[in-house]
């Protein structure tokens, strides 16, 4: 089914841990009803600490929390951590959970890689920032640049609607399954709608396994096709279908300026490689890349023309359009559009190199090899992940780490995120 633009929302940016934390936290403060929080990493670290805070004090004044971790991107948390938040009636749930055999954690595939906060159907949160101190400058060289995005109107209550779906279709198989669906069935009559509060038009835009499979990658590429003027992408993962890439390359051709903010100082080595041996096909048909070499970048947002954004969770690789669960939001826009614009110019001006096909020098040998397998590799994957099992998700309570509390040391484990 094709979602409709719903418009009447206003939209803040959000840049990193510093703008964000403050305000997802004070949301969570002012919380009355309900508190529901979906995040691919959480981590038992200074801002994962105040999370819990943040959480407990909503639950004792009695709003219903929910707070959903990725079993694969989260550590095991401590008792301490853990039995805090279930004293206070915090429900937290383990996404698709499994044995780690030698301590590994073997759910690479299909991973709930959502950032998603909805505090009272009032306000709501989407973006690529995790709970994590190394999303705060003061991290030191490998603190993430990334954004956020802060919600208000009726796209709320669109994000209200399908997170309380993931919920109950993750908890079907727990032995409270009839106490669960009486208290979401009261909750779900409630007539209430969100309030228009701005002039945005807006799309809540999901990746699932099942009936929105591409759905993120289908809108970008629409954008792509659509644009006259200017395509700025930001992501931290890019190697992404043969479809994207041929969009892009065609845009540049038609006389758009179309730019790539990528990795320079990426978080693990293997990314900027991926992202290099596409480099060639896309300089030549006039595509300007620029690394961004400051830190980590970890944004996954773009700018199109005077009017087009999206702020979200997923990369542009095999991971966030193939198999990740992922959310976007697509804005139509000009203020909003101008403000992302502004920060993405800074970007390039002040903290990225821009590569050209004189600094590559010519391709040939193994990396003309390697650059030609990658390409038409781009072809096949879509079709081959298709192989893979689908299993339905599962959320079950985490199981504590029976041994010492977790240092805020163990934020620094760097997971692709």
């Amino acid at each position: 089914m094709e979602r409709r633009w719903i418009p009447g929302n206003a939209f803040t940016l959000l840049e990193n841990g510093e703008e964000f934390f403050p305000r997802v936290f004070a949301a969570i403060a002012n919380a009355r009803r309900e508190v529901i929080v979906e995040t691919f990493i959480l981590f038992e670290d200074k801002v994962g600490l105040q999370l819990q805070e943040a959480l407990i004090a909503a639950a004792r004044r009695g709003a219903q929390v929910d707070i959903t971790v990725d079993d694969w991107g989260s550590p095991e948390f401590s008792e301490h951590f853990l039995g805090a938040l279930k004293e206070a009636g915090v429900r937290i749930h383990a996404f698709n959970p499994g044995p780690r055999p030698f301590g590994l954690r073997p759910h690479l595939l299909r991973r709930m890689h959502r950032k998603i906060a909805v505090i009272d159907r009032e306000v709501a949160f989407v973006g690529g920032i995790n709970y994590s101190a190394d999303h705060l400058g003061d991290f030191g060289p490998e603190a993430k640049q990334d954004y956020s995005v802060e919600i208000h109107g009726p796209l709320v209550a669109e994000i209200h609607r399908f997170c309380h779906t993931a919920l109950a279709e993750g908890l079907r198989h727990q032995r409270e399954k009839r106490q669960w669906w009486r208290r979401r069935k009261r909750m779900r009559t409630t007539p209430e709608e969100t309030p228009a509060a701005g002039g945005a038009d807006a799309l809540f835009v999901v990746r699932d396994n099942r009936r929105h499979m591409d759905d993120i990658e289908r809108h970008y590429r629409i954008a792509i096709r659509a644009a006259k003027k200017r395509i700025v992408i930001a992501n931290a993962y890019f190697f992404p279908g043969y479809r994207f890439i041929k969009e892009l390359k065609r845009a540049a051709r038609r006389g758009v300026d179309v730019r790539l903010i990528l990795q320079g100082q990426p978080d693990m080595a293997f990314v900027k490689t991926a992202a290099e041996m596409l480099y060639h096909h896309l300089l030549r048909a006039g595509v300007r890349i620029y690394e961004y070499c400051d830190r980590p970048l970890h944004g996954k947002v773009a700018v199109m023309d005077d009017e087009w954004s999206t702020v979200g969770s997923s990369n542009l690789d095999p991971m966030s359009l193939v198999f990740n669960l992922e959310a976007n939001v697509i804005i139509r826009d000009r203020e909003f559009n101008a403000t992302l614009s502004q920060n993405l110019d800074k970007l390039m001006c002040d903290s990225c190199n821009q590569i050209t096909l004189d600094a590559l020098g010519e391709l040939k040998g193994w990396p003309l090899v390697r650059s030609f397998l990658a390409y038409h590799f781009t072809r096949r994957y879509p079709g081959w992940a298709g192989w893979l099992p689908r299993h339905v998700p599962r959320l079950i309570p985490p199981a504590p780490n029976a041994g010492k509390p977790l240092s805020p040391a163990f934020a620094g484990i760097k997971d692709k995120a």
